[in-house]
């Protein structure tokens, strides 16, 4: 039986990780699991999704939709990370709750038809 997550930090690490396995720019991939892992460095979540957007800008200009999906999902999980800091200017509330959605949209457009490949959270238990 596969362990679902218990947390955020786990429920993002999942699909981070899955993703940084297929997509070809995986820098920023990188610097989100390695702040996930560092409580200590998560303020830096906040320019790092500064960096995301500079890329999502870019790729918004070439019409890039695979590359569009993938910085959503990786803003949204930087917005995560900096606002579990508790520091001033933070992101919206509900960031949390976007990175599962954001996380299948990017899986669907790597052509992933099995959801819990992406997350443990998205496996759908058969009784």
């Amino acid at each position: 039986m596969t362990r679902r997550p218990t947390d955020i930090i786990s429920a993002m690490l999942a699909p981070l990780t899955f993703f940084e396995a297929r997509c070809d720019d995986k820098s920023t991939l990188r610097k989100l699991i390695a702040l996930a892992h560092d409580r200590s460095r998560r303020h830096e979540a906040h320019a790092l999704f500064s960096e995301i957007r500079a890329k999502t800008l870019a790729a918004y200009e070439r019409k890039d939709d695979l590359a569009l999906a993938q910085y959503a999902f990786e803003e949204i999980c930087a917005k995560t990370l900096y606002n579990l800091t508790h520091e001033p200017a933070p992101f919206d509330p509900d960031s949390p709750f976007w990175v599962l959605p954001l996380a299948l949209d990017l899986g669907r457009k790597l052509g992933v038809t099995d959801a819990s490949l992406i997350s443990p959270l998205l496996r759908i238990d058969q009784q």
